[in-house]
C-alpha cells in the first residue's frame, strides 16, 4: 500500500465566523496542513494563524503569492471575484463560500479563471453535505418530485452583513432544489419584506422547475427560534427532514382510510463543513468534477438575484 501523499498546504482568506470554522475543520483533515490565514485586519489574521501555528497576512498579494496548493474563501461577498481569480491565476485550488460572488460577472470570472489555468473552483454550498439532505436525496431517487418546500427561518443575525436573507439564507435552498431534481428553476415568483433591516429579511420564494417540479421557499431573521426544514411529495411518498436534528421521515402507502406508513431514513451523524472539505480535496487529488461546481454556483446567485429583481 502507498503511503499516504504529501498534505495539500491550504490557506483561509477571511477570518470572521465562517473562516474560523474552515480553519478549525481543515486543521482536522489530515489531507490538508493550514499554513496561512488572510485577513484585511492583520491583528484578526495572526490571531487566528497563531491557534494554528499557520503564518497571518493582510494582503491578497502576499496570500496569493504564498506557496499554497489550495485556499478557502471565505471574505465579504463583494471580494470574492478579485481574491479568488488571483488565486487561480496564481495556480491555487479554490473553494470559495456561497454566494460564489456579489455578481454574474465576478462568478463568470472566477469560472473562467478556474478553466484558464486547469484548477478546481468549487463552491462551499454546505447543505449539500447535510446527511439529512443526501438521505432525502436517496430516498426519491426513483421518484418524479411534484413539489419541494423549504423553511429557514430564525432571529435577527446579531451582525448585519451586506445582504439580506435571499443572499444569505435562500442561496442554501436553491442549491438543495437544483440538487434534488437535478433539473434547473425557470420561474421565479418572489414576495420580499422588510421589517428591520435595510435589506429583505422575509421572503417567500416560488419557483417552477424545468422538470415541472413546484417549489417554496420561506425565509426570514424575524422567527424567534431556528428552523430548517425540507419536505418533498412525490406520488408515492411524503418525505420530511429536519436539517438540524438530521432527522429525516418517509411517509408512504396511503391506506383508503387516509392513515399512512411511515419509517425513518437513516442519516449519518457526519459534520457537513467536513465532509464539503473532504470533497475539495478528493477533486484536487483526482481531478474529478467538484461536488459543487462554478456553474452550480453560478445558476444559485442568478436565481437569487432575479428573486432581488437585479
Amino acid at each position: 500500500m502507498s503511503a499516504h501523499p504529501a498534505p495539500l498546504k491550504v490557506g483561509v482568506a477571511g477570518a470572521g465566523v465562517m473562516g474560523r470554522n474552515h480553519a478549525r475543520v481543515l486543521s482536522d483533515i489530515r489531507d490538508f496542513r493550514l499554513t496561512h490565514v488572510f485577513d484585511a485586519d492583520a491583528v484578526t489574521a495572526e490571531g487566528v494563524a497563531g491557534v494554528y501555528e499557520a503564518v497571518g497576512v493582510d494582503t491578497v498579494e502576499a496570500f496569493a503569492g504564498a506557496g499554497l496548493d489550495a485556499a478557502v474563501i471565505a471574505t465579504p461577498n463583494r471580494t470574492h471575484g478579485d481574491v479568488g481569480v488571483a488565486l487561480l491565476e496564481g495556480g491555487v485550488h479554490v473553494l470559495v463560500e456561497k454566494p460564489i460572488a456579489a455578481t454574474v460577472a465576478d462568478a463568470q470570472r472566477l469560472i473562467d479563471a478556474a478553466r484558464a489555468n486547469d484548477r478546481v473552483l468549487m463552491v462551499g454550498q454546505v447543505e449539500r453535505f447535510n446527511p439529512a439532505v443526501e438521505a432525502v436525496k436517496r430516498a426519491v431517487a426513483d421518484e418524479q418530485i411534484i413539489s419541494i418546500q423549504i423553511t429557514r427561518v430564525g432571529p435577527f443575525p446579531p451582525r448585519m452583513g451586506e445582504v439580506g436573507v435571499v443572499i444569505d439564507l435562500a442561496v442554501h435552498d436553491i442549491d438543495i432544489i437544483r440538487h434534488l431534481t437535478d433539473s434547473e428553476i425557470v420561474e421565479v415568483q418572489p414576495q420580499l419584506a422588510r421589517t428591520k433591516a435595510d435589506r429583505e429579511d422575509t421572503a417567500l420564494l416560488q419557483f417552477r422547475l424545468a422538470d415541472g417540479t413546484i417549489a417554496h421557499i420561506t425565509t426570514n431573521w424575524v422567527t424567534p427560534y431556528k428552523t430548517r426544514t425540507l419536505q418533498v411529495a412525490t406520488p408515492n411518498k411524503f418525505v420530511v427532514a429536519d436539517l438540524m436534528t438530521r432527522q429525516v421521515t418517509e411517509y408512504f402507502g396511503q391506506q383508503p382510510d387516509g392513515s399512512y406508513s411511515t419509517r425513518g431514513v437513516m442519516s449519518w451523524p457526519n459534520e457537513p463543513l467536513k465532509k464539503e472539505l473532504e470533497a475539495f480535496a478528493h477533486a484536487i487529488r483526482t481531478g474529478e468534477t467538484p461536488a459543487v461546481t462554478g456553474e452550480d454556483g453560478l445558476r444559485n446567485l442568478e436565481v437569487a438575484l432575479r428573486c432581488l429583481g437585479e
